[in-house]
């Protein structure tokens, strides 16, 4: 079923500006900071949610925002997140202009692969040229949050911006991963920092920083002249945080558009889950009983790709052999045959055999989990087989011989980690 585009706040007025929109997903990072749960896979292909990728939410947006041009440019470990994209994305119609194209890294330019985020997309302006996009939006793929672009762009237009940033408040300790922004009363960029050791606080909010959400949007014709002279400079490590925005500041119109919930405007929903804690946190939000980010949203669907798989099974009914899940949330394909399955996320095609207990855990597909186990505080990549009787979460001096064991306590188990430990 081919989604339908989202009304906004700016009725028909977002609509055009839209529709003549170009979007860019940076998809190539190498997640490096989710450990070994990105060691076989790209950051935004990895499962989130219990049945999505991280991807899917920037792609929803796109399509839910009425924007319907959209490139996926990818690079390192590609191959998981190409398939997802052609396999879940391949409905729009491109008679209609419509398109979802995964791009790899090509060398377009020269002997080397994408140097940074801007030079990903300087490799690309031949094919941006081709659509010839009023406004070009920069999004990052790996990042949780559910947004309408179509009133940041109508932002960009009445302010008669050149580039406009999109930000969120964060707590200021966190703010050294991001880039930090300071701006004026009217919202106009005076400094950009990424990654600054010293965060600079909000004025009158000591504990809040001002930070990038990875999204940008740029005139067409100014981002190919910012591209071009980016590239052909020597002292730049060709990146959208580091080097083009912080450049244009002084010399362009750079404003600030706050991520906030247009009617409340309180601070909406957005999450980096680049560490595993940060990933094990907000997936685990999802099984509250009110979780801040609502998947269950008819009027702004999650799209991806699924297989057809069976209802999820819950088999026997004996003291101490009762198949049981509560406040969890359990996809299809799932049994859990006599066992109890407590706060947890259990991802499609996920068994979980009699007398084990599964508990504040992320589990992700095709995991099976023996008798006599007790799981507590973890994240089951995809494909772990989990032997009769073991205990993870349990003790933490053994799970750090076996396992990966985060600041916070959060056991990562992968499949090559279970066969070194058998």
């Amino acid at each position: 079923m081919t989604p339908t585009t989202a009304s906004s706040g700016s009725g028909r007025y977002v609509s055009r500006l839209t529709s003549g929109a170009l979007a860019i997903i940076m998809a190539g990072g190498r997640g490096e900071r989710l450990k070994q749960l990105t060691i076989s896979r790209a950051k935004p292909a990895t499962p989130f949610g219990g049945k999505f990728r991280i991807i899917d939410f920037v792609l929803s947006n796109c399509v839910n925002s009425g924007i319907r041009q959209i490139a996926v440019l990818t690079q390192y470990k590609a191959q998981s997140l190409i398939q997802h994209v052609q396999r879940g994305w391949g409905y729009l119609r491109g008679e209609f202009g419509e398109f979802v194209d995964v791009i790899p890294a090509q060398q377009q330019t020269g002997p080397h692969w994408y140097r940074g985020t801007a030079d990903a997309v300087f490799q690309n302006l031949d094919y941006i040229r081709g659509h010839r996009p009023k406004h070009v939006l920069v999004l990052a793929g790996d990042h949780i949050y559910t947004m309408d672009y179509g009133p940041m762009i109508a932002y960009h237009v009445e302010k008669h911006a050149d580039v406009t940033v999109g930000v969120v408040e964060v707590a200021r300790e966190r703010a050294k991963e991001f880039g930090v922004l300071s701006v004026t009363e009217y919202n106009r960029v005076v400094r950009f920092t990424e990654k600054p050791s010293d965060p600079e606080p909000m004025p009158g909010r000591p504990g809040t920083a001002l930070a990038s959400m990875g999204i940008y949007i740029f005139n067409a014709e100014l981002l190919e002249t910012l591209l071009s002279a980016d590239a052909a400079s020597d002292d730049t490590q060709h990146d959208f945080g580091k080097n083009i925005i912080p450049g244009a500041i002084d010399k362009l119109a750079v404003f600030a558009y706050a991520f906030q919930d247009v009617r409340t405007r309180a601070q909406a929903y957005w999450r980096d889950v680049g560490t595993l804690d940060a990933y094990y946190e907000a997936n685990m939000e999802l099984v509250y009983v009110r979780p801040e980010l609502n998947i269950y949203d008819e009027e702004w669907p999650i799209w991806t790709y699924q297989m057809q798989r069976p209802p999820a099974k819950f088999i026997l009914d004996e003291d101490g052999r009762r198949g049981m899940a509560i406040n969890s949330m359990v996809t299809g394909g799932c049994i859990v045959s006599g066992a109890l399955v407590r706060e947890t996320l259990l991802f499609t095609d996920v068994r979980v055999e009699e007398r084990s207990v599964v508990q504040s855990s992320v589990v992700l597909p095709k995991v099976s989990v023996g008798r006599n186990c007790i799981v507590q505080r973890a994240i089951l990549d995809e494909g772990c087989v989990v032997p009769d009787g073991m205990k993870i979460g349990v003790d933490r001096a053994a799970d750090r011989l076996r396992f990966e064991v985060t600041e916070k306590g959060v056991v990562l188990v992968t499949p090559d980690m279970l066969r070194e430990s058998a």
